[in-house]
Formats: structure tokens, sequence, C-alpha cells
């Protein structure tokens, strides 16, 4: 019988029929086991034809279709098998009991926009490096990767984005890696993207008098003036509590933040769990003030989530900031949510004719204001929750040098006049001069 009566990429082998295809660019063969008939070669044709479909897409699992094969070997694919969904889903159930909600939320929101794009049942071992490098053209730039079914989107994210997403792709399939799923993991060897640096923008004393200006209430201005004074973060300033001030001591201890999922979660600080910061006097004012309206408030027992999984304690909170001041009908809150305090910020940089800033610069303001005023960075460093100087540094690094005229006049000061005498007894040093 003739090749010709044949469909294409089948043929006779030792009795039985066998297919061809191409593979990771090698042509494999593999044997069907079945006799050499005319509705055995209609049926080989058809599956010849849907691995070859299955390859073009991406999704095509060799140990599925052929489990028995001598080629899985070859090319790594006699591991365990899992799908991209499957793996995905394995993952966060399992990331839950070490990261925070607040974390495995936006972890969540990384996956479910990811794997579509690698393809949700295509085999894990299948994504090679080539398909996380145009994975991350594609999330850059807003154009299709090969093989991709999601709708084109209309631009592409930002490098930090690019970066983060990346980041946890890696995780997962580095889990993958670890657990016999894949050989290896095709995203560990992709470098970040080149990011600029993100330079603070702080606003001036002068900026700051028009924005407290711009306040449409009492309460507003002492809020964003203690924002502005302690350099806390958002979540941790609505968590605030009477409970946590001692005005007598100028001092405010952070003890809780409150996450935009809306748990109450021990603060975000890589020094510790609770940070001391001591109050310059226009917070204290800020806060002195503020007394008069929530001071003798209600007390409300809040369930703090502990790092621990599955932990949890209680902390007594009386809310310095109460938005039931300011709500019609008194029917507000216990406290602010987070996300409130940027579309307050942004209608009072609005309505104070301020250039638009993000609700965070409150913070920068703060360390910037510190650092021109002289103080250490170590001190800076402590009082925003940060473990070391190195962050200030990194951070503030290039604002930094518009502080060189002040030092100067400082050393100035302290350095004018006659120089300081050399110990008399250090006669090594004078072998120098």
């Amino acid at each position: 019988m003739s090749n010709t009566n044949y469909p294409t990429g089948v043929e006779k082998h030792g009795g039985s029929l066998r297919i061809w295809f191409n593979y990771r660019g090698q042509r494999l063969r593999e044997n069907l086991g079945v006799p050499d008939t005319a509705k055995n070669r209609k049926v080989a044709g058809e599956l010849r034809s849907s691995v070859c479909f299955a390859i073009k897409m991406g999704n095509f699992n060799y140990a599925a279709q052929f489990p028995d094969s001598i080629n899985l070997k070859r090319f790594g694919l006699n591991q365990k098998q899992i799908s991209v969904g499957e793996l995905a889903a394995k993952w966060l159930d399992l990331k839950r009991l070490e990261i925070s909600a607040n974390t495995l939320r936006r972890y969540s929101s990384v996956v479910i926009n990811m794997v579509p794009k690698l393809g949700a049942t295509r085999n894990v071992s299948s994504v090679s490096k080539e398909d996380a490098l145009f994975l991350r053209k594609e999330i850059l730039t807003g154009q299709h990767c090969p093989g991709s079914r999601q709708p084109e989107t209309s631009s592409g994210r930002k490098v930090p984005t690019v970066n983060y997403y990346m980041a946890i792709l890696s995780g997962m399939f580095q889990f993958a890696a670890d657990n016999g799923y894949t050989a290896s993991n095709p995203f560990s060897s992709i470098a970040a993207l080149k990011k600029s640096k993100a330079e603070p923008e702080p606003l001036s004393k002068e900026e700051f008098g028009r924005f407290i200006s711009a306040c449409r209430s009492r309460q507003a201005a002492n809020l964003w003036t203690v924002a502005f004074y302690t350099g806390v973060r958002h979540g941790e300033l609505v968590s605030l509590a009477w409970e946590d001030i001692d005005l007598k001591a100028g001092t405010l201890t952070v003890r809780r933040n409150l996450t935009s999922l809306g748990d109450f979660t021990l603060p975000k600080t890589d020094a510790g769990t609770d940070r001391v910061i001591y109050l310059v006097d226009p917070a204290i004012e800020a806060l002195r003030n503020q007394a008069e309206l929530t001071r003798v408030g209600r007390q409300y027992l809040k369930e703090i989530k502990l790092r621990e999984y599955g932990r949890t304690t209680t902390h007594p909170c009386t809310f310095v900031f109460s938005p039931k001041l300011s709500e019609i009908g008194n029917n507000g809150g216990q406290h602010y949510a987070v996300g409130s305090l940027s579309a307050m910020w942004d209608s009072i940089m609005k309505k104070a004719g301020l250039k638009h800033r993000k609700a965070y610069q409150s913070r920068h303001t703060f360390a910037c204001w510190l650092l021109t005023a002289g103080a250490n960075p170590s001190f800076i460093a402590s009082q925003m929750g940060h473990s070391s100087a190195q962050m200030v540094y990194t951070v503030y690094g290039a604002w930094m040098p518009g502080n060189s005229v002040n030092q100067v006049e400082m050393l100035n000061q302290k350095l004018g006049g006659n120089a300081p005498l050399m110990p008399q007894g250090n006669s090594d040093m004078r072998k120098f001069i």
C-alpha cells in the first residue's frame, strides 16, 4: 500500500501505526499500538492534527497524551502533572497560612489577571522562559504575547508594577519546581526591569499653610496636621486611639494598622510591633484641639489580627478621628476607612489650588521637614518605622543634598573660631603635621 493513503504525519511501523510531529524544535514519533487499518489511519490522522493544534496553542500536555512515552524523560516531562490554573489555586491556598489577608488579596489579583494570559489549562511544565519574557512584554506594553487569548489592553503597566507581577509569578513557579511539577522555574533568571527612582514631592511650609486653610472642618485640619508632623501611614492614622497617646509625655504609640480590606492588624513596620513617636509641638497642639471633639467619645473593643495565622487580640479604642463628626445625622462609622483619606486629600488639594500629589506625600513631607531641621536620619527612621536609616538615604538621598547650605551653616556655628586643639599626647599624629 503506498504512503499516499496515509494522512499527513501518520506512518506504519512494525505492523502498527505511529504519528510524527514537531515539538520544541524536534521531530518526534509516538507509536499508537493499533493495527494498520483504514479506520485507524483516519483516527490517527485526527489525533495527530489535535496534537499539532495543542502544541501551536501552547497547551499540549505531553504526559497526559502519551503517559508511557520515552520522550517524556528527554524533555523533563516525567514529573507530576498540574495545570497553571490548578497550580495557582493550590499555591494561593497554601500562602494563606503565612501572609496577611491584605497581601493575599494583592497576590490573588495578580494571579487572576496573569493565569489566563499563560493559559489556565496549560501544563505548568510547558511554560518556558520565552513564555515568561513575552508575558512581561505584554504586561509592560499591553501588546499580545504569542498564543494569548486575552483581549488587547489599551496600555501597559508601569515598570514597578511589572516587576511586582513577575516576582509573584516567580514565587508561584518556584513552588512548582520545588514540588516536582516542573523541571525549573522559568521566571527565576529574568532580571527586574530598570526603573526610575521616584522622588518625594514634599509640601513647602507655604503650601502646607494653604492646605490646612482649605480643610473644610476643624477635625480635618487636626487630622492632616498630625499626619504631616508624625509621618504615620494612613492605615495607622485612622487606627489611632486616645489610649495610644500621652500628651503630657508628648508621645504617640503606633499599635495597629487598618488595611484596605477593613481588618485591623499590627503596624506595618520593619522595626518591630509598636513604635513610639515623639511629638513635636504642632502635632501636640493639633491633638489637644482634637481632644475637645473626641476624647470623651465611645470606646470600642476592636479585634486585631496578629502575624501568627489564626491568632487575634483585642484593643480598647476611643478613636481620635471620627467620621461621625462630619456625617449628616451622625451616621458615620466608628473610624475612617483608609481609602477615604485619599478622597479627602484630593478635595483639599484642589480647593487650595496646589499641584496634585498623592496623599502619601504627607509622610514624605514629614521626613523632608525633619531632614531640613537637621534631624539624624536614624531618628527619622525610628519615627517612621524603618529598621535602619538606609531607607531614609535610599528614598530621600536625591533630596538631601538640597540641605547642604544649612549643614554648612550649622558646621560654621559649631566649628567657628579656633579649630579644636589636637590632644597633647598624640605624638603619632604630630609627625604628619
